[in-house]
């Protein structure tokens, strides 16, 4: 408890921090509090509904939605929380009536409510639904270079590589220093069979800014075909240095055989394998891992970090550059970025979670020290 009394407003945003910064149960925890205290919050509900969403708690979630929309019923917040619920739960025609209720009372041009919409869509597999709220979206904010990388991402996934190509340009004239959609970009160029254009796009993301192996891969191919330009040419040394940093994998047999073995089956039991998602609440008091947890992550480029749950994602972020950006969204970006380029689903609900199902997936090595 705070000294003193915090009005409603404080307690939202001190949820709202400890939400961005990664730490889903102190956010929950002071939601909680402030509701004891202001139990007609409207705004306190809708952090609830969006923390326990982000920890995949979706009765939970509902619930909290629920509450905020029995207290003011067109909150659009909550309506488009309740609609991402809902896509999860199955009940896709609910939640497609709550987001064209949004857009219908005048917030088609909210970009973050509409990307959120947007986005959800987009998990869900509904990638048509997803173009069409994101061209909308495009065409009422075309200074938003999010709006039209969302689009072509979207354009993408349904064949349309040429309307992807599109607004991938029209994302870098509006952001320049976008480069996960220039990288973006040069993959739809090369798969095209349009090299010299891939190439230029990947040479104008400075090596230190990449973060994908296969772009660098194909800008040292592309280089090599295109201008005859020798392998071992020192000119080519940054992006063959920041490739080596990327994919260099620690050779001590004993470790890779402890990794292959964390990355089969996750370090330990799935939390889900021993919890009803939709029963978590029964659950909280006493079964959390001691906050005392110490893991040792390692990437694929041998870099090494090791602290706590929150601690380690906060260095992969504060490493990778993006210190400004919330935990939260560094995490589903980086989720949603394994998905479009491997295939495989990880959870970006807690950095606990995102750990081990990166580690389940062979993204990361993961060890838990008890």
């Amino acid at each position: 408890m705070p000294d003193g009394f915090w009005t409603s407003e404080e307690y939202d945003e001190r949820a709202h921090d400890l939400y961005n910064d990664g730490d889903f149960d102190g956010a929950l925890d002071t939601l909680k509090e402030g509701l004891v205290l202001y139990p007609g919050a409207v705004e306190l509900y809708v952090g609830l509904g969006y923390a326990r969403l982000a920890r995949e708690e979706f009765a939970w979630a509902r619930q909290a939605f629920h509450f905020a929309l029995g207290l003011e019923p067109g909150h659009e917040d909550a309506m488009v929380g309740m609609g991402e619920v809902l896509l999860r739960l199955g009940e896709t025609a609910e939640a497609l009536r709550l987001f064209a209720e949004v857009e219908a009372m005048g917030f088609e041009d909210d970009v973050e409510l509409m990307l959120t919409m947007g986005r959800a869509l987009y998990r869900d597999a509904r990638h048509a639904r997803a173009r069409d709220v994101f061209a909308r979206l495009a065409a009422s904010r075309p200074d938003s270079a999010e709006a039209a990388a969302a689009l072509a991402y979207a354009l993408h996934r349904l064949g349309d590589d040429v309307g992807a190509s599109r607004q991938l340009r029209r994302a870098l004239r509006i952001s320049p220093d976008l480069h996960e959609a220039r990288v973006y970009l040069g993959h739809v160029l090369y798969d095209r069979g349009d090299g010299r254009s891939a190439l230029r796009e990947f040479e104008r993301v400075p090596p230190g800014e990449h973060w994908d192996p296969l772009a660098l891969y194909r800008l040292l191919e592309l280089k090599a075909d295109l201008l005859q330009w020798d392998m071992e040419d020192p000119r080519l040394s940054p992006w063959r240095l920041r490739l080596e940093e990327l994919e260099r994998f620690d050779d001590d047999p004993v470790e890779r055989v402890l990794a292959e073995v964390e990355a089969r089956f996750g370090g330990g039991e799935s939390m889900w394998a021993l919890r009803d998602e939709n029963q978590l609440e029964l659950f909280e008091a006493g079964s959390e891992e001691p906050d005392d947890t110490t893991v040792t992550v390692r990437l694929p480029g041998g870099m090494i970090f090791r602290g706590g749950w929150h601690d380690v994602v906060r260095q992969m972020r504060d490493e990778a550059g993006f210190r400004h950006e919330p935990i939260v969204e560094f995490m589903k970006r980086l989720a949603e970025g394994w998905h479009e380029r491997a295939g495989v689903e990880v959870t970006a609900m807690d950095p606990e979670a995102f750990l081990r199902g990166a580690a389940e997936a062979g993204l990361i090595r993961l060890k838990v020290h008890d």
